[in-house]
This record gives C-alpha cells, structure tokens and sequence, in this order.
C-alpha cells in the first residue's frame, strides 16, 4: 500500500478561539490593546451567509475552526485528507494595523499560538507563518526565527496592501523566504480594509457580492508586479502561492504581459524570459473558488492554456460558507490532472512526499 498522500488541502482555515488564548504568547503591555482592538483592521462588506459554514462549530460550541480534534473529524477523517496547510482565521490582516510594532508582535504571538495549540496537537497539520508585511526587515527576522520548525512549511501575508508586492521595499521578505526554502502565500479578504488602499481602482465596491466577484484583480495587480519588477530573476528559487483568488483570470494576464513586453522590454531590462514563463515556473494558485462555467470543457480549456499540470493546489476552504467538497470540486476537471491538483503539486511544493505518521505509528 502506497503511502504517498492521496489529498493535500492548501488553504485550511484555523481560528482562535477566544481572544484571551493568544495572551501566554504575547507581551503584557500589549494586553489591553489585544483584547479592546483584535487585530484592528476593521471595515468589509455584509454577507448575509456570513463567513463560516453553521455546521462546522465544534462539539462544545464556539468558534468554527477553533478545536483541532474537532476539524480532524469533521473534515480530514471525513474526507480522507492527508495534510492540511493552516492559513489562520482573523488575523491575516494584522500588517494593515497601523502600528507596525503592534502588527509585529501580535504576529509572532500568533506563530507561537499556532505551534503549540495546533502543530503538536497531529502531524497532519501544517503551519504557515504570518508575518507583518509593513515592516519586511522585522517580517524577515520572523521568518527566520520561525523556519527552524519542520512543521512550518510556508510564509503568508494577506493580500491587501497599500503597495504592490513586487516592489523592492517587499523584498527582504522574500530574500528570507528564499533562504529558508519556503514559497509566500497571500490570501484575499482584507483588500479595501485597515491602512489598505480601496479594492478597487475606482473605489469600494457597495455589497459583499461586488466585493467578492471583482477580488482575482488585486490577484492580477500583484502577479502583474512580482514579475515585471524582476522579483523571480532576483530571487529565482521563489515560488509565490495566490490562495483563493480564482483561475480564470491567468490566461488573459498572461496574454497581456507577452504581448506588451514584446514591444516595451527596454522598460524591463532585467526579465530574461516572456512574463509567462515567469508565471508558471513561480506561481501557484489554489481552486477555491474554482470557476463553473456552463460547460466543463471550457474549464479544462483555460488549465490547457495555463499550463495547470505543475501550478493549481486544491484547496476546501474549510470551515468558510463555500467550502469545496475534494470528492466534488474537481469532478469537471479532466481526470489524468485531478491527482496533481489534488496531492502530486502540494507534494512538491511543500515537501509533503509522504503520509503522516499518527501517534500510534500508523499512517494518517
């Protein structure tokens, strides 16, 4: 029997349970502001589904995506998942607080929080570090001091910003990712909040269903930055996952920058290759929300264009109220891919090659 992963979910949402829990892993004098501010970025759009799935509050109550024996049961025993890439929940937008002292600290106490509640708690889990992408030197220390866990397998910052990520005021951030072998995930959810600009580049849109339809075009704007700003040829072992931002977007982007770059690269002097070549060796995009257009042929079509064989991760987003189903999600994609989306991508990218071990000895 094999023991190569059958399931790797890349974007698992992880929550705090109670403010008070984060408190042992940070400093005292930022007590008071924690527990009156949270991570104190606020503003966003009303949904009328809310944000979590009403089934997945644990057993006792209480916060879904907060019990870590609950989520084993409920969705990695459930759906025979091997490893799951915990993204946090609530605090990804801690660098659009607008203290950077503030945002620094409460990230590290985060990263502590996550190795001791959650990355001890199955091998299954794996984390993410979070960083305050407002101060890159700060944010750079971090990633080294929380690189030395094997359970660590990736940086995340959340996708809103007040600068693109491509410029180099960003790049001690993946200077330190590189070093330490691991790729920068950026999830969406806090453009258009905090110190963050409008989501928009003509404004803020006015309902959650506007909000949430336009978000692949900070996706795009980011993508668009990190390649032409030469991020990839100055850090060449870098790889860049676009978390729950859309698919369908690329082919068009992709298009755009060849063909521009053929008749404006005296602008760009540093890139070596078309933009495109960038994109597939560097990026990598997760499925949830996968587009569902009327005919899956179409689908299929747009992952030939991208070359989706070596960059889409699943992802369930789980316990958010559109969750994807692993046994449902792919079901129009064709099937010789569905393997490398589902494990075969996240293997390599994360190292993941084999199952988890569990406390008694048996594969996970």
């Amino acid at each position: 029997m094999s023991n190569k992963p059958n399931i790797i979910d890349a974007d698992v949402h992880n929550a705090i349970a109670k403010p008070k829990d984060l408190l042992p892993f940070l400093p005292k004098v930022w007590h008071d502001y924690w527990l009156s501010a949270g991570p104190g970025y606020a503003g966003g759009w009303y949904s009328p589904l809310g944000v979590m799935r009403k089934d997945a509050v644990p057993e006792g109550g209480g916060t879904p995506g907060s019990d870590p024996q609950h989520m084993l049961k409920h969705h990695f025993e459930k759906y025979g998942i091997d490893y799951g890439i915990l993204t946090g929940s609530g605090i990804l937008g801690i660098s659009l607080n607008p203290n950077p002292d503030y945002g620094n600290v409460v990230a590290s106490a985060y990263n502590d929080w996550l190795v001791e509640t959650w990355l001890k708690e199955s091998p299954v889990y794996k984390g993410s570090i979070l960083i305050n992408h407002a101060d890159p030197q700060s944010a750079a220390k971090e990633i080294d001091r929380m690189a030395k866990h094997p359970d660590m397998v990736q940086v995340i910052m959340c996708s809103g910003a007040r600068m693109l990520y491509g410029q180099r005021f960003y790049h001690p951030i993946y200077e330190a990712a590189e070093r330490n072998r691991l790729p920068v995930a950026v999830h969406p959810g806090t453009e258009g909040r905090g110190i963050a600009g409008a989501p928009t580049p003509s404004g803020y849109p006015t309902t959650y269903l506007e909000w949430h339809n336009i978000l692949p075009i900070n996706y795009m704007a980011h993508v668009n930055s990190l390649v032409c700003e030469g991020v990839f040829e100055k850090f060449p072992k870098l790889k860049f996952v676009a978390i729950e931002g859309g698919i369908a977007w690329l082919p068009h982007l992709m298009w755009r920058m060849d063909k521009n770059y053929k008749g404006l690269r005296d602008l760009v002097p540093w890139l070596k290759k078309l933009p495109s070549e960038y994109i597939k060796e560097h990026i990598r995009l997760t499925t949830q929300p996968i587009e569902e257009p009327a005919d899956p042929v179409h689908l299929n079509q747009i992952f030939d264009m991208i070359g989706a064989d070596n960059i889409i991760l699943f992802s369930s987003d789980y316990p958010h109220w559109d969750f994807d189903n692993p046994k449902m999600a792919l079901q129009p994609i064709r099937k010789e891919l569905r393997q490398k989306i589902l494990a075969d991508n996240a293997m390599e990218l994360y190292g993941l090659h084999t199952k988890a071990e569990t406390s008694a000895g048996k594969e996970a």
